[in-house]
């Protein structure tokens, strides 16, 4: 049977930030298919992706994660170097350790101990990307468009983000908030303050503009999700003179929305509010907006309760069923089936010192086994 960390330490050990692979992806297909998977490597544009499967029955439990990371930041402020994989004072550290090398090492050490015990009552398989921590459009997305349209069946999914809070076990994620991305560019005309009218200010239009769209309450909240909100993230000029009337202005706006909204009425709604904007004005108001993932629920049921159940086992502790955080690859996934996440605690994932203990590492490996065990023998 395979030993997690020493499999997390080795993954770790490959720089693989985004859209870099290293060897990364080499080492779980070489792992899986010494397991008797069938792998199949992905490539999109720049992008190392892998989906591997091992039986051919139904139902087909397919695990999800991503082998890329960040970069690292301040390589001096690290205690230990950000790909040496070291293990020090019982605790793996290392860029990836949380985010989420270590999962996918658990996870294929629980295949290779649930192997070891006998052939499951269906299929297993992995859906492994490199291109989780960047933009995205290379990596899973892709993957899933491509095994829809072969017809590939998957049944459930497990993703193995670092979805624990404080305590490992203290949450799954049974959905996720979707997220659109707006740049908002005002062209106007430069010219001197002292001579308004021959110059057209975009600041103040920009500025109105913004009001407007901060003004509007997008909802109070949707069953199992938190409000929607709207966060300016920043607002450009470029103007270092104090008497010139800048030629231009820019903002770049984010939307965390639940179910209550789809990406695309929501982009409507700033194509409004920029057309408005244009009205009377000088210039030109322009919108650039990007969907990157539609807010999902996987109701609750027997494929939660089978992940509930075994994170309560192992860990003693009853895991809140979340919706909250950012967003994960499982946005993509739930176009073929219902998924969850369920992962390590995410308190320095993309920090200095990324870390986890080396017993986390183990008992995710059991939950893993466990929600195995269960899958198969609720569901097979």
């Amino acid at each position: 049977m395979l030993d997690a960390l020493d499999l997390a330490q080795t993954l770790i050990r490959f720089p693989s930030v985004t859209p870099a692979d290293e060897g990364a992806m080499d080492l779980v297909q070489r792992q899986l298919e010494r397991m008797g998977f069938v792998c199949r490597r992905m490539r999109f544009g720049e992008i190392e992706n892998l989906y591997a499967r091992r039986g051919t029955a139904s139902p087909n439990l397919c695990f999800a994660g991503h082998t890329d990371v960040v970069p690292v930041g301040d390589a001096g402020a690290w205690t230990a170097g950000p790909f040496e994989g070291q293990v020090r004072d019982g605790v793996l550290f290392g860029r990836g350790a949380v985010d989420m090398k270590s999962a996918i090492a658990a996870f294929v050490a629980a295949v290779s101990a649930v192997l070891a015990r006998g052939e499951p009552a269906g299929s297993l398989s992995f859906l492994i990307t490199g291109d989780e921590e960047g933009l995205a459009l290379d990596g899973t997305r892709k993957v899933v468009e491509a095994l829809a349209a072969e017809g590939e069946v998957i049944d459930h999914c497990v993703v193995g983000e670092p979805t624990s809070a404080t305590a490992f076990g203290d949450m799954v994620k049974i959905g996720r908030r979707g997220s659109i991305n707006a740049w908002i560019t005002v062209e106007g005309t430069q010219g001197h303050v002292a001579y308004p009218h021959r110059a057209a200010n975009p600041i103040p239009v920009l500025v109105a503009l913004l009001g407007r769209l901060q003004a509007r309450v997008l909802d109070d909240g949707y069953p199992e999700f938190q409000p929607s909100n709207l966060e300016v993230t920043t607002i450009d000029v470029g103007n270092t003179s104090t008497n010139v009337i800048p030629a231009r202005a820019a903002a770049r706006v984010n939307i965390r929305f639940n179910p209550a909204h789809r990406g695309a009425d929501l982009q409507a709604w700033f194509e409004a509010e920029c057309a408005r904007a244009n009205e009377g004005f000088n210039g030109r108001v322009e919108l650039k907006a990007l969907i990157s993932g539609e807010a999902f629920l996987t109701e609750k049921g027997p494929f939660t309760e089978i992940i509930a159940d075994a994170v309560r086992e192992i860990t003693g502790r009853e895991p809140d069923l979340s919706t909250t955080g950012g967003t994960s690859d499982a946005r993509f996934i739930r176009s073929l089936c219902p998924v969850v996440e369920f992962g390590l605690v995410g308190s320095t994932m993309h920090a200095v010192d990324e870390r986890v203990p080396v017993s986390e590492i183990a008992a995710l490996q059991k939950v893993y086994e466990r929600i195995i065990d269960l899958y198969f023998e609720r569901l097979g």
